[in-house]
């Protein structure tokens, strides 16, 4: 899975799950580019910083328009906050939108013609909570669906030239968890919930990448690869009055549906 010789930008990698994926595609030996609207909070060794809004579709077109090659676009930057959908108005979730589907789908536009020349490769980062409900993120969920739909119809358009695809994200460790989860109590009682027992490392997310934009990959375009740690336990079976010995002997009573 190396990519020596190769170019990457990833954009919004200046800190946590971006920052692991360019620190992992520099190890694999690719010249990598983090793009954000602030710069990182400390200087980082293994890529170069370029300001940029992926918001802004002039500044997109132009910041692409200069680059010589690129082999590899990761489309991380997104996020959005809690927020109940009847604590805005609809301008306000309609931002959170645009920063998760519509500067993704505007930042693949203006890269494609350098993908298209190199055989190139979109990595889009997208989220569990695109596949399941997402209370107090519900735009955001709604948008990291429409991101996964869109990965798999540019995967056909764009075949054979270019592939993509998508890491489906879950719950990763980063310097904004406790934003998230709370204090190191909180960050540990849901890390508890994922069956591996802990959240990801952004190197987790990183070593994805690496495989998805690598040779190793070249004949995955247009997939969804979850990056979550098994999910999540249902719920139901901790509300449950049902027991079941360790070695699971009553599983012929189970009903599923």
């Amino acid at each position: 899975m190396e990519l020596n010789g190769k170019v990457a930008v990833v954009t919004g990698g200046t800190r946590g799950v971006g920052a692991g994926i360019a620190r992992a595609l520099a190890e694999a030996g690719a010249r990598v580019t983090v793009c954000a609207r602030r710069p990182p909070p400390t200087p980082v060794p293994y890529a170069a910083y370029r300001p940029l809004d992926v918001r802004d579709g002039d500044a997109v077109r132009a910041f692409f328009a200069g680059l010589d090659r690129l082999d590899v676009l990761v489309n991380n930057a997104g996020g959005a906050p809690y927020r109940p959908l009847d604590r805005a108005d609809a301008e306000r979730h309609a931002r959170v939108i645009e920063l998760n589907l519509l500067a993704p789908l505007t930042v693949s536009l203006a890269a494609h013609a350098h993908l298209r020349r190199t055989g190139g490769s979109i990595v889009m980062i997208g989220s569990v909570s695109g596949d399941r409900p997402s209370p107090g993120t519900a735009a955001y969920g709604a948008a990291k669906a429409g991101l996964a739909s869109l990965a798999r119809s540019m995967a056909v358009e764009w075949a054979p030239r270019v592939r993509v695809n998508t890491l489906v994200v879950g719950m990763v460790r980063t310097e904004l968890s406790h934003l998230h989860y709370g204090d190191a109590d909180g960050v540990e009682a849901v890390a508890r919930t994922v069956p591996l027992g802990r959240l990801a490392d952004p190197a987790d997310v990183g070593a994805a990448a690496v495989f998805l934009a690598s040779d190793a990959a070249s004949y995955i375009s247009g997939a969804s690869l979850l990056v979550h740690g098994g999910g999540e336990r249902p719920a139901f079976l901790d509300a449950a009055t049902a027991h079941h010995d360790d070695h699971g002997d009553h599983d012929h009573h189970r009903q599923e549906t």
